[in-house]
Protein backbone atom coordinates (compact mmCIF):
# COMPACT_ATOMS: atom_id res chain seq x y z
CA UNK A 1 0.00 0.00 0.00
CA UNK A 2 1.25 3.44 -0.88
CA UNK A 3 1.95 5.90 1.93
CA UNK A 4 2.84 9.56 2.10
CA UNK A 5 5.99 8.58 3.95
CA UNK A 6 7.22 6.63 0.92
CA UNK A 7 6.76 9.72 -1.24
CA UNK A 8 8.65 11.84 1.29
CA UNK A 9 11.54 9.35 1.23
CA UNK A 10 11.74 9.37 -2.58
CA UNK A 11 11.73 13.17 -2.69
CA UNK A 12 14.46 13.27 -0.02
CA UNK A 13 16.58 10.78 -2.03
CA UNK A 14 16.25 12.95 -5.12
CA UNK A 15 17.26 16.08 -3.17
CA UNK A 16 20.16 14.45 -1.27
CA UNK A 17 21.60 12.23 -3.99
CA UNK A 18 22.32 9.46 -1.50
CA UNK A 19 20.38 7.16 0.77
CA UNK A 20 22.56 8.00 3.74
CA UNK A 21 22.16 11.77 3.33
CA UNK A 22 18.42 11.41 2.73
CA UNK A 23 18.17 9.44 5.98
CA UNK A 24 20.06 12.16 7.86
CA UNK A 25 17.83 14.89 6.44
CA UNK A 26 14.70 12.99 7.45
CA UNK A 27 16.05 11.99 10.84
CA UNK A 28 15.83 8.30 9.98
CA UNK A 29 18.32 5.48 9.86
CA UNK A 30 19.50 4.39 6.42
CA UNK A 31 17.74 0.99 6.74
CA UNK A 32 14.42 2.82 7.23
CA UNK A 33 14.92 4.84 4.05
CA UNK A 34 15.88 1.68 2.17
CA UNK A 35 12.79 -0.09 3.51
CA UNK A 36 10.40 2.65 2.32
CA UNK A 37 12.11 2.79 -1.08
CA UNK A 38 11.85 -0.96 -1.50
CA UNK A 39 8.13 -0.88 -0.64
CA UNK A 40 7.53 1.89 -3.18
CA UNK A 41 9.39 0.08 -5.95
CA UNK A 42 7.61 -3.17 -5.11
CA UNK A 43 4.23 -1.45 -5.31
CA UNK A 44 4.93 -0.07 -8.79
CA UNK A 45 6.94 -3.08 -9.94
CA UNK A 46 9.61 -0.75 -11.29
CA UNK A 47 13.06 0.52 -10.40
CA UNK A 48 12.85 4.14 -9.29
CA UNK A 49 16.41 4.67 -8.04
CA UNK A 50 19.70 3.59 -9.57
CA UNK A 51 22.43 2.96 -7.03
CA UNK A 52 26.07 3.60 -7.95
CA UNK A 53 29.49 4.14 -6.40
CA UNK A 54 29.00 7.90 -6.53
CA UNK A 55 25.54 7.92 -4.97
CA UNK A 56 22.06 7.37 -6.33
CA UNK A 57 20.06 8.89 -9.16
CA UNK A 58 16.43 8.60 -10.08
CA UNK A 59 15.41 6.62 -13.11
CA UNK A 60 13.05 8.28 -15.61
CA UNK A 61 10.18 6.51 -13.82
CA UNK A 62 11.60 7.74 -10.53
CA UNK A 63 11.66 11.32 -11.83
CA UNK A 64 8.05 11.01 -13.00
CA UNK A 65 7.05 9.55 -9.64
CA UNK A 66 8.73 12.42 -7.77
CA UNK A 67 6.91 15.02 -9.87
CA UNK A 68 3.56 13.44 -9.09
CA UNK A 69 4.55 12.88 -5.46
CA UNK A 70 5.40 16.57 -5.04
CA UNK A 71 1.98 17.50 -6.43
CA UNK A 72 0.30 15.07 -4.05
CA UNK A 73 2.31 16.33 -1.07
CA UNK A 74 1.46 19.93 -1.93
CA UNK A 75 -2.24 19.04 -2.02
CA UNK A 76 -1.91 17.25 1.30
CA UNK A 77 -0.19 20.31 2.78
CA UNK A 78 -3.05 22.48 1.50
CA UNK A 79 -5.58 20.11 3.01
CA UNK A 80 -3.81 20.12 6.37
CA UNK A 81 -3.70 23.92 6.29
CA UNK A 82 -7.41 24.17 5.50
CA UNK A 83 -8.31 21.72 8.25
CA UNK A 84 -6.06 23.52 10.73
CA UNK A 85 -7.59 26.88 9.86
CA UNK A 86 -11.10 25.58 10.40
CA UNK A 87 -10.11 23.73 13.55
CA UNK A 88 -8.25 26.67 15.01
CA UNK A 89 -10.95 29.11 13.93
CA UNK A 90 -13.38 27.77 16.49
CA UNK A 91 -15.24 24.91 18.04
CA UNK A 92 -17.26 22.09 16.59
CA UNK A 93 -20.18 23.78 18.33
CA UNK A 94 -20.05 27.29 19.75
CA UNK A 95 -22.62 27.88 22.51
CA UNK A 96 -23.46 31.53 22.84
CA UNK A 97 -25.69 33.16 25.43
CA UNK A 98 -27.60 36.39 24.98
CA UNK A 99 -30.38 38.52 26.40
CA UNK A 100 -33.32 39.14 24.11
CA UNK A 101 -33.41 42.85 23.35
CA UNK A 102 -30.03 43.81 21.93
CA UNK A 103 -28.98 40.25 21.16
CA UNK A 104 -31.67 40.01 18.49
CA UNK A 105 -30.08 42.97 16.70
CA UNK A 106 -26.37 42.31 17.17
CA UNK A 107 -26.04 38.55 16.94
CA UNK A 108 -27.64 37.69 13.57
CA UNK A 109 -25.23 39.75 11.41
CA UNK A 110 -22.23 38.75 13.52
CA UNK A 111 -23.08 35.05 13.39
CA UNK A 112 -23.74 35.25 9.65
CA UNK A 113 -20.29 36.75 9.06
CA UNK A 114 -18.63 34.24 11.39
CA UNK A 115 -20.17 31.23 9.70
CA UNK A 116 -19.26 32.59 6.28
CA UNK A 117 -15.58 32.31 7.16
CA UNK A 118 -15.37 29.49 9.71
CA UNK A 119 -16.68 25.96 9.97
CA UNK A 120 -18.52 26.48 13.24
CA UNK A 121 -21.97 25.42 14.38
CA UNK A 122 -23.70 28.00 16.58
CA UNK A 123 -26.17 27.32 19.37
CA UNK A 124 -27.78 30.35 21.03
CA UNK A 125 -29.20 30.32 24.55
CA UNK A 126 -31.51 33.18 25.55
CA UNK A 127 -31.63 34.12 29.23
CA UNK A 128 -31.22 37.03 31.59
CA UNK A 129 -27.67 38.24 32.40
CA UNK A 130 -27.37 36.67 35.85
CA UNK A 131 -28.49 33.32 34.46
CA UNK A 132 -25.96 33.64 31.63
CA UNK A 133 -23.18 34.37 34.12
CA UNK A 134 -23.96 31.13 35.92
CA UNK A 135 -23.93 29.18 32.65
CA UNK A 136 -20.55 30.69 31.80
CA UNK A 137 -19.16 29.77 35.21
CA UNK A 138 -20.30 26.18 34.70
CA UNK A 139 -18.65 26.13 31.24
CA UNK A 140 -22.04 25.53 29.62
CA UNK A 141 -21.49 28.57 27.39
CA UNK A 142 -18.43 29.62 25.41
CA UNK A 143 -19.37 33.30 25.43
CA UNK A 144 -22.33 35.55 26.21
CA UNK A 145 -23.75 39.00 25.70
CA UNK A 146 -24.45 40.52 29.11
CA UNK A 147 -25.58 43.86 30.42
CA UNK A 148 -25.17 45.56 33.76
CA UNK A 149 -25.66 48.91 35.45
CA UNK A 150 -22.56 50.87 34.50
CA UNK A 151 -22.14 52.82 37.73
CA UNK A 152 -23.19 49.99 40.07
CA UNK A 153 -22.20 46.67 38.50
CA UNK A 154 -23.41 43.40 39.97
CA UNK A 155 -21.43 41.15 37.62
CA UNK A 156 -18.05 41.00 39.32
CA UNK A 157 -16.55 37.65 38.41
CA UNK A 158 -12.77 37.24 38.53
CA UNK A 159 -13.06 34.22 36.24
CA UNK A 160 -14.83 36.20 33.50
CA UNK A 161 -13.38 38.62 30.98
CA UNK A 162 -15.77 41.43 30.00
CA UNK A 163 -15.29 43.50 26.86
CA UNK A 164 -17.62 46.50 26.73
CA UNK A 165 -19.48 46.86 23.46
CA UNK A 166 -21.61 49.91 24.20
CA UNK A 167 -23.30 52.06 26.83
CA UNK A 168 -26.76 53.58 26.62
CA UNK A 169 -28.86 55.60 29.09
CA UNK A 170 -31.87 54.23 30.90
CA UNK A 171 -35.20 55.84 30.12
CA UNK A 172 -38.87 55.41 31.06
CA UNK A 173 -41.22 53.63 28.66
CA UNK A 174 -44.69 55.22 28.53
CA UNK A 175 -47.82 54.87 26.41
CA UNK A 176 -47.58 57.06 23.31
CA UNK A 177 -51.09 58.44 23.86
CA UNK A 178 -50.57 59.19 27.56
CA UNK A 179 -50.03 62.70 28.95
CA UNK A 180 -46.56 61.61 30.09
CA UNK A 181 -45.54 61.17 26.46
CA UNK A 182 -46.04 64.90 25.93
CA UNK A 183 -43.58 65.85 28.67
CA UNK A 184 -40.08 66.86 27.64
CA UNK A 185 -38.62 65.09 30.66
CA UNK A 186 -40.26 63.09 33.41
CA UNK A 187 -39.71 63.85 37.08
CA UNK A 188 -39.72 60.74 39.26
CA UNK A 189 -41.18 62.71 42.14
CA UNK A 190 -44.41 62.94 40.10
CA UNK A 191 -44.52 59.19 39.41
CA UNK A 192 -45.20 57.96 42.95
CA UNK A 193 -48.73 56.80 42.16
CA UNK A 194 -47.75 55.00 38.95
CA UNK A 195 -47.59 51.23 38.61
CA UNK A 196 -44.42 49.67 37.24
CA UNK A 197 -43.12 46.60 35.50
CA UNK A 198 -40.70 44.83 37.84
CA UNK A 199 -38.14 42.22 36.82
CA UNK A 200 -38.16 38.60 37.96
CA UNK A 201 -34.71 38.94 39.53
CA UNK A 202 -34.24 41.59 42.20
CA UNK A 203 -30.54 41.95 41.30
CA UNK A 204 -31.23 42.60 37.61
CA UNK A 205 -29.94 45.99 36.42
CA UNK A 206 -33.32 47.40 35.38
CA UNK A 207 -34.81 46.56 38.77
CA UNK A 208 -31.95 48.26 40.59
CA UNK A 209 -32.34 51.36 38.42
CA UNK A 210 -36.04 51.55 39.26
CA UNK A 211 -35.56 50.99 42.99
CA UNK A 212 -32.77 53.55 43.22
CA UNK A 213 -34.73 56.22 41.35
CA UNK A 214 -37.89 55.67 43.36
CA UNK A 215 -36.09 55.69 46.71
CA UNK A 216 -34.26 58.87 45.81
CA UNK A 217 -37.65 60.40 44.99
CA UNK A 218 -39.04 59.27 48.35
CA UNK A 219 -41.24 56.30 47.50
CA UNK A 220 -41.21 52.61 46.62
CA UNK A 221 -42.50 51.52 43.20
CA UNK A 222 -45.96 50.03 42.91
CA UNK A 223 -45.73 46.67 41.25
CA UNK A 224 -48.07 45.86 38.37
CA UNK A 225 -46.29 42.74 37.13
CA UNK A 226 -42.96 40.95 37.34
CA UNK A 227 -41.80 39.92 33.89
CA UNK A 228 -38.81 40.07 31.57
CA UNK A 229 -40.86 39.43 28.44
CA UNK A 230 -40.44 42.39 26.12
CA UNK A 231 -43.66 41.73 24.21
CA UNK A 232 -45.63 41.66 27.45
CA UNK A 233 -43.96 44.83 28.68
CA UNK A 234 -44.68 46.74 25.47
CA UNK A 235 -48.28 45.55 25.42
CA UNK A 236 -48.99 46.57 29.01
CA UNK A 237 -47.27 49.94 28.71
CA UNK A 238 -48.95 50.79 25.40
CA UNK A 239 -52.35 50.37 27.09
CA UNK A 240 -51.35 52.81 29.82
CA UNK A 241 -51.46 50.16 32.55
CA UNK A 242 -47.94 50.73 33.83
CA UNK A 243 -44.50 52.17 33.09
CA UNK A 244 -41.20 50.42 32.60
CA UNK A 245 -37.49 51.17 32.76
CA UNK A 246 -35.86 50.52 29.38
CA UNK A 247 -33.08 51.53 27.01
CA UNK A 248 -33.37 52.68 23.41
CA UNK A 249 -32.07 49.43 21.94
CA UNK A 250 -34.75 47.44 23.78
CA UNK A 251 -37.69 49.74 23.01
CA UNK A 252 -39.88 49.30 19.94
CA UNK A 253 -41.67 52.60 19.49
CA UNK A 254 -43.80 51.19 16.66
CA UNK A 255 -45.81 49.34 19.32
CA UNK A 256 -47.59 52.39 20.72
CA UNK A 257 -44.96 53.44 23.24
CA UNK A 258 -42.53 56.31 23.74
CA UNK A 259 -39.21 56.41 25.53
CA UNK A 260 -38.77 59.42 27.81
CA UNK A 261 -35.74 60.94 29.46
CA UNK A 262 -35.96 61.92 33.13
CA UNK A 263 -34.92 64.88 35.22
CA UNK A 264 -32.99 62.48 37.41
CA UNK A 265 -29.99 60.65 35.98
CA UNK A 266 -31.01 56.99 35.87
CA UNK A 267 -27.58 55.76 34.87
CA UNK A 268 -26.46 53.79 31.86
CA UNK A 269 -26.58 50.20 30.73
CA UNK A 270 -23.24 48.66 29.78
CA UNK A 271 -23.36 45.80 27.29
CA UNK A 272 -20.50 43.31 27.39
CA UNK A 273 -19.14 40.36 25.46
CA UNK A 274 -18.22 37.93 28.23
CA UNK A 275 -15.96 34.89 28.17
CA UNK A 276 -14.14 32.83 30.72
CA UNK A 277 -10.58 33.96 31.32
CA UNK A 278 -7.79 32.09 29.58
CA UNK A 279 -7.03 31.01 26.03
CA UNK A 280 -10.00 31.47 23.70
CA UNK A 281 -10.78 29.55 20.51
CA UNK A 282 -10.17 31.68 17.44
CA UNK A 283 -13.89 31.63 16.56
CA UNK A 284 -14.77 33.26 19.88
CA UNK A 285 -12.10 35.92 19.37
CA UNK A 286 -13.36 36.60 15.87
CA UNK A 287 -16.97 36.85 17.03
CA UNK A 288 -15.89 39.35 19.66
CA UNK A 289 -14.12 41.44 17.00
CA UNK A 290 -17.20 41.34 14.77
CA UNK A 291 -19.43 42.54 17.62
CA UNK A 292 -17.00 45.31 18.52
CA UNK A 293 -17.09 46.42 14.88
CA UNK A 294 -20.89 46.42 14.81
CA UNK A 295 -21.14 48.63 17.90
CA UNK A 296 -18.56 51.27 17.00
Amino acid sequence: MLSLQQFRVLIAIRDAGSLTKAAENLGYGTPTVTHHLNLLEAHFGAVLVERGNRGVTLTPLGEATVREAETIMARVDDLERIIAEHRDAGLVTLRLGTFASLGSKLLPPAIHELQATTNVRIEVVEAEPLELVELLRRSELDAALLYDLADDPSIIEKDLELVQLLREPYRVLVARESPLAQEKKLDFVQLASTSWVRTRHVDEATERVLLRACRNAGFLPKEFIRTDDLSMIHGLVSEGLCLAIMTESAANTSLGVSLKATVQNLGERSVYFATRTGQLPAAVTKLRSLLVGLTK
